[in-house]
C-alpha cells in the first residue's frame, strides 16, 4: 500500500478538542491501520496539554515555527527542522511560542 500526498493539498480543519489548533488528515487508520499521519498547526501561544498515548509512538517533525515540547520530565525548545520521538505511555505536550506547523506520525494509527 503506497501513498503520495502533497502537503499543499492537505485540507486543514479545526482540531476536534483544542481551540487554536488545526489538523490535516494525511493518512488515517481507515487507509492504513498501522499508522496515521497528520499535519498540526498551532497558533502562537496555544498549548496541547500534557497527555500520553496508550499504544501509539509519536514521531513529530517541526516544519515551521518555534515552541516547547514536554518530554523527559521537562520542557525543551523545539524549532523548524527538529524531529521528536515520543514512546507510548510517555507524558508529553506542546506549546507554540510562534505559529507551529508539525508533521506527526502515530504508529499504530491513532486517527
Amino acid at each position: 500500500m503506497a501513498f503520495k500526498i502533497n502537503l499543499n493539498e492537505v485540507q486543514m480543519k479545526p482540531h476536534p478538542k483544542f481551540e487554536g489548533v488545526k489538523v490535516g488528515y494525511v493518512i488515517t487508520k481507515e487507509k492504513h491501520p498501522e499508522l496515521s499521519i497528520i499535519i498540526l498547526e498551532l497558533d502562537s501561544g496555544v498549548e496541547i496539554p500534557l497527555h500520553t498515548h496508550e499504544k501509539e509512538v509519536d514521531s513529530i517533525f517541526i516544519i515551521e515555527g518555534e515552541g516547547e515540547m514536554y518530554m523527559g520530565d521537562n520542557w525543551q525548545t523545539v524549532k523548524k527542522d527538529d524531529i521528536i520521538a515520543i514512546a507510548s505511555k510517555e507524558l508529553h505536550g506542546l506549546k507554540a511560542k510562534k505559529p507551529l506547523k508539525c508533521y506527526v506520525v502515530h504508529a499504530p494509527a491513532l486517527w
